[in-house]
């Protein structure tokens, strides 16, 4: 080991394991991983902003390398340290290697991400030094908190239901009654814990807080969703109040404790699939700079990046080195972090082996499917990826839960009155069992959503036919142009009463058939006040009031903001959601009584031409009835007698047509229903519901000459 140039009379081999930057009692231990480089330099900085490193310590190849871990221990350091890395070796793309040792680089295991004043994605991509401009890690000591005995809370996936949101957007808006300091915080998010806890969900599944490259995006943007990410282990400063990289750390546990001691788990949407160092042309920030051919899957000329992500670049996520990181990563955040799970980004490129084609058994997914430490985490697939791999229904193993797209676009196919979608609709409405219905699966492998960050926000998606993403500065091109949307009528905001109140009904239907399907219910963040992002289908670079939750809108639409609450309530409080807890689907399906109806008993119309489903079920202690019309006109539904052990009849929980608060009423207020038909207006879902008698228990029969 050398110090500044020169070697020490006492060189410290240090050791290979654990890798990263290890605090120990008298100072840290540096692991760092590169096969191919040629020699190694830590750079200990003074402050982010230096624009020299205050010490350049030298690996010895002979002294502080085992194969290919490079070590050292350097005495007298300790958390808040900010350093880098040097790595020096062979530039030859055409080789698959690229290093360059001109760039400061972030260790992969840095605990914690130092931004400069002057950093500049810009420099990471030229030629020459960029130690003024660069990112650097910073030593932090995980140890040091008190979890006041807090633990995940492993609710069962029965009684769970998702509220995908941005950490940032949450708070960030002026309007949001948070303090200036606090607004778009770890911090923040904690003083709107009694909003979520008024909304009734059980979990928040977060946009990425790994730090991320906000200068990822087209000029004069930023990188706002963070799916561009630089560390695997480092939560976001910019998401701390404090802007310090190790106070970070504790501002993202403070906000997990505060979420769990209201009851409400933490999910992280996590980006295993590539980098913010994008292709050939991007920055060298450390992947690249360290073991580019390890990290990355490469072209077949080795010069080009595959790009399965649509982002330039794809992480070689079965490789042996990169799977540790992915594993090391996951247990970081579940074990010092505490979070209850995760949802895999783009989750179908982890199939993908070195020369990106699917493996039938991915060594990776497996690592994650039978690892004891996330045994009882929550694991959530996107279950494709940008390049058409697509395995929805085919995800490999039992832990693993999907985002169901195709409950998404046939859902809102079937709201917008495409014709030929009742047979599917039946099937998404049950968890949908011709994905799922064959593996022994259970219905809680069906996320159920409608809308999400990626896409229309939920009032968008009945108010424009196109997407209108030209303040992106991409000329409208990105962003998906089939979003299976219909704007009722006019293109974007309207003062046509009529024209709201069918917004209105459409938006209802939509949380109606999303919180009354069996499965697990996702909702988006304001989509419950009617967020819009003004047409805007792809907001990944809009920090700004686009993206941002408008908490005017709370009272603007209160009578939706209610609607939502108290069909959440309803959900959590039936017993219909909860009575196949450890059943596989096929077998809760096969015991359950489902009967099928058109507007006729017993008659469902599964032609083309249909529009219109109704179903019974009955469970333990409650039985609903449901009717949903999607044609333009009233139809006439004929009603199933109410089950024998109703005390009640029926009662008329649910009609989307009608006006709030008519429109929603808990089980115990719901007005009951006579008659043997019911109108069901156009575009209207409706729910009968009756609690059952329990029945007594049954005497065991005597056998004979029994006593």
């Amino acid at each position: 080991m050398a110090v500044d140039g020169k070697h020490s009379s006492d060189p410290v081999r240090g050791m290979s394991f654990p890798i990263g930057a290890t605090i120990l009692p008298d100072g840290v231990n540096f692991s760092v991983y590169s096969r191919h480089a040629t020699a190694l330099e830590l750079l200990l900085f003074d402050h982010v902003d230096a624009a020299a490193p205050a010490h350049i310590i030298h690996f010895d190849p002979q002294y502080n390398r085992t194969f290919s871990y490079w070590h050292l221990f350097v005495p007298g350091i300790r958390a808040g340290q900010i350093y880098g890395l040097r790595a020096h070796g062979p530039y030859e793309p055409l080789l698959g290697m690229r290093f360059d040792p001109a760039k400061v680089l972030l260790d992969p295991y840095g605990r914690g991400v130092a931004v400069p004043k002057k950093y500049s994605r810009k420099a990471a991509c030229m030629p020459g030094d960029n130690t003024l401009q660069a990112m650097k890690s910073v030593i932090v000591d995980v140890s040091r908190y008190d979890w006041e005995d807090d633990a995940p809370l492993r609710r069962s996936f029965d009684d769970t239901i998702i509220y995908e949101m941005h950490v940032r957007g949450f708070t960030r808006n002026p309007n949001s009654g948070v303090a200036s300091q606090k607004r778009g915080t770890y911090a923040g998010l904690i003083e709107k814990i009694p909003y979520l806890q008024s909304l009734g969900i059980t979990a928040v599944e977060l946009l990425p807080i790994f730090q991320f490259d906000p200068q990822d995006a087209p000029e004069g943007h930023v990188n706002y969703w963070g799916y561009s990410p630089v560390s695997f282990f480092a939560p976001h400063v910019q998401y701390s109040m404090s802007g310090d990289p190790v106070a970070a750390v504790d501002e993202f546990r403070d906000m997990v404790k505060a979420l769990h001691r209201a009851d409400i788990e933490v999910i992280l949407d996590v980006v295993y699939n590539h980098t913010a160092e994008d292709d050939e042309k991007g920055p060298t920030y450390s992947f690249r700079g360290l073991e580019n051919e390890a990290y990355y899957i490469l072209d077949r000329d080795r010069a080009h990046y595959a790009n399965y992500s649509g982002t330039g670049n794809t992480l070689n996520s079965n490789h042996a080195m990169v799977r540790r990181l992915i594993l090391d990563s996951l247990h970081f955040w579940v074990e010092k972090m505490h979070v209850d799970g995760f949802r895999f980004d783009l989750a179908a490129i982890l199939s993908r082996d070195e020369h990106g084609a699917p493996l039938a058994n991915p060594p990776i997914l497996w690592d994650i499917e039978t690892d004891p430490v996330l045994a009882g985490v929550k694991l959530i697939a996107e279950a494709w990826d940008a390049a058409g791999l697509y395995q929805v229904g085919s995800f490999l193993g039992d832990h693993w839960k999907e985002w169901n797209g195709r409950f998404r676009d046939d859902i809102r196919a079937f709201v917008k009155s495409d014709p030929g979608m009742v047979e599917e609709v039946a099937s998404r409405f049950f968890a949908s069992p011709d994905l799922y219905g064959a593996e022994n699966l259970g219905p809680e492998q069906s996320i159920n959503f409608v809308t999400c960050h990626d896409g229309f926000t939920l009032n968008d998606l009945v108010s424009y036919n196109q997407k209108h993403n030209w303040e992106n500065g991409e000329e409208n091109r990105d962003g998906s142009n089939d979003n299976l949307s219909w704007n009722c009528g006019v293109e974007g905001p309207t003062e046509d009463r009529e024209i709201e109140q069918l917004r209105q009904r459409q938006i209802k239907n939509f949380f109606a058939i999303t919180l009354l399907s069996l499965g697990v219910p996702m909702l988006l963040m304001g989509d419950e006040v009617r967020r819009t992002q003004h047409g805007n289908n792809n907001g990944y670079c809009q920090d700004n009031e686009i993206a941002w939750f408008d908490w005017a809108l709370c009272d603007r639409y209160a009578d939706m903001h209610k609607f939502v609450r108290k069909l959440v309530k309803f959900r959590r409080e039936l017993s219909i959601f909860h009575d196949g807890h450890g059943l596989s689907l096929t077998e809760l399906l096969h015991f359950a009584r489902i009967e099928w109806h058109g507007v006729e008993l017993f008659n469902p119309d599964k032609s083309n031409d249909s529009r219109s489903l109704a179903l019974t079920f009955r469970g333990a202690s409650e039985a609903f009835h449901v009717m949903a019309n999607f044609y333009w006109e009233p139809l006439d539904f004929a009603l199933p007698p109410p089950p024998r052990r109703s005390p009640t009849g029926w009662r008329r929980v649910l009609d989307t047509g009608l006006s709030s608060p008519e429109d929603f009423c808990l089980l115990v207020d719901a007005p009951p229903v006579s008659g043997e038909r019911y109108q069901v207006g156009p575009r209207t879902v409706v729910l009968l519901a009756t609690e059952m008698q329990t029945l007594p228990p049954q005497p065991i029969p005597m056998l004979p000459g029994s006593r």
